[in-house]
């Protein structure tokens, strides 16, 4: 949070007052809500989002004193990779559900853990919603025209609509894969939501923006292209 601020300061002191802040819609907490929308109460229950909806807050107090604007992106679970296989995921450690399927697949790890297999969903696993890297990619630059057309300040949801649990996505890892995926079922984690799914209807009505690659199918087909001829041979 103290790089943001000083980001932000920096910006300012350089005459730049526009920003487009990569948020998440972990800010939202685990609300009772099946779709979240913009307007819903922003009550973090993780460190993670309690540090964006404190940099949500600083962007909002830094525009009333300096005129700064910015769009605001809460992402949901961003996954896939460049479709033509030059750009891919790979984190250390790994902690995102895509890439550990895709390196238990390959047999580059043991097996994935299930974190909690009681939740209150159809199979007892967190529902989550999950968008495609390149369709963020899109609503950076819409943002950003957003914001130099001088629409002012706003926050938008960037998600497909639709929820999957984490059982739904092992099944399609496996179909992806043409393999199998060791699976572990462990106990839950402090600070998971249940379900978080996006009502994206905002981006799509004000940006012109739209989910177009983020399926299942695609998000894990390019990741498991990219892993598979790059990710794991550097």
């Amino acid at each position: 949070m103290t790089g943001a601020l000083n980001l932000i300061e920096c910006a300012l002191e350089a005459d730049c007052k526009k920003i487009v802040f990569s948020s998440t819609c972990a800010t939202y907490g685990d609300p009772d809500s099946l779709e979240l929308t913009e307007d819903t109460p922003q009550a973090p229950i993780n460190a993670y989002g309690k540090s964006k909806r404190a940099i949500e807050d600083i962007l909002r107090d830094f525009s009333a004193s300096h005129g700064l604007d910015h769009v605001i992106f809460r992402y949901f679970n961003v996954a896939g990779a460049d479709p033509e296989g030059e750009l891919g995921e790979q984190h250390d450690p790994e902690t995102h559900l895509i890439p550990l399927l895709i390196a238990a697949a390959l047999g580059r790890r043991a097996a994935l853990t299930i974190y909690g297999t009681d939740y209150p969903t159809p199979d007892g696993t967190c529902v989550r919603d999950y968008v495609h890297v390149t369709d963020l990619v899109d609503a950076h630059i819409k943002g950003l025209r957003w914001l130099l057309d001088g629409r002012g300040n706003r926050a938008f949801n960037l998600g497909s609509g639709h929820g999957f649990s984490v059982r739904e996505v092992i099944d399609a890892a496996r179909l992806v894969s043409n393999g199998t995926v060791p699976v572990i079922e462990g106990a839950r984690r402090e600070g998971d939501a249940t379900s978080l799914v996006s009502g994206s209807k905002r981006a799509q009505e004000e940006l012109g923006w739209s989910a177009v690659r983020s399926t299942l199918p695609d998000m894990i087909g390019d990741a498991w292209k990219w892993h598979l001829g790059r990710g794991f041979n550097r």
